[in-house]
């Protein structure tokens, strides 16, 4: 009688647990729902540039250094105008004063610094929509150089200034691709397609066209191409019928 009351206890505990495992499961795994994930993506051009560069001069006397700099920036100023840049894109910045110093050594121990002079640097910012014109001036710049201007400058960055209307269309076309696979899947297993019960959006990313550029888990967000491509996921739950 004790032995049979043990076999007993032991059936019940494995029952048990047969019936816990499956209702963890059930839970985890509701019957009757599906999740897919749609995609969309969106080739556009970029209709906003932004070009920056920066000219300087070295003096030891700092008044002078000052005048040379301040005629350096109306030659760039003319330089950029006269190439049918408007004058409310061009935003020149704040002065930049350096003090040169040059290191003495004595025996391979510093033993002080000369003074050497001041270099003054000043930077220009061109913000347009109008790329092209931008995209070109920038390429020719190196015609300072004849004018006697020590002009460095970037890469141009591009932009576009309708993302969030973009954004909205890659949900929308994400959603309906999701939606179409749902579809697909509920018809192959006999079911019909029911309700939406949950819908996440993916991450948003934008890269240059055909540029090989890897994607982000927080988002990319291209700069350097006038071209680019948008893409977005979406990821939807359903009830089968």
């Amino acid at each position: 009688m004790k032995y049979l009351s043990a076999i007993i206890f032991s059936i019940a505990i494995v029952v048990a647990a047969i019936f816990l495992g499956n209702a963890y499961v059930s839970r985890a795994n509701p019957d009757g729902v599906i999740s897919v994930t749609g995609s969309g993506s969106e080739n556009f051009t970029s209709d906003l540039i932004v070009w920056e560069g920066q000219f300087s001069r070295v003096s030891p006397d700092l008044e002078e250094a000052y005048k040379q700099l301040n005629k350096d920036k109306e030659t760039v100023r003319k330089y950029l105008l006269d190439n049918g840049i408007k004058q409310e894109n061009i935003v020149f910045n704040s002065v930049q004063t350096i003090e040169q110093n040059e290191n003495q050594y004595q025996n391979g121990n510093f033993v002080g610094s000369i003074f050497k002079g001041y270099e003054l640097i000043q930077s220009v910012k061109i913000e347009s929509n109008e790329v092209e014109l931008i995209e070109n001036v920038s390429r020719e710049i190196t015609e300072l150089l004849n004018k006697g201007v020590q002009f460095n400058s970037t890469p141009p960055r591009y932009y576009y200034t309708k993302i969030a209307d973009l954004k909205i269309e890659m949900i929308s076309k994400a959603t309906e691709d999701a939606r179409v696979r749902a579809e697909r899947i509920a018809e192959n297993s006999g079911g019909s397609l029911g309700e939406l019960k949950n819908a996440n959006m993916g991450v948003f990313q934008i890269t240059g066209q055909n540029s090989g550029e890897d994607y982000s888990w927080s988002g990319a967000y291209n700069t350097a191409d006038k071209k680019k491509t948008a893409s977005i996921t979406m990821r939807l739950d359903y009830e089968i019928d």
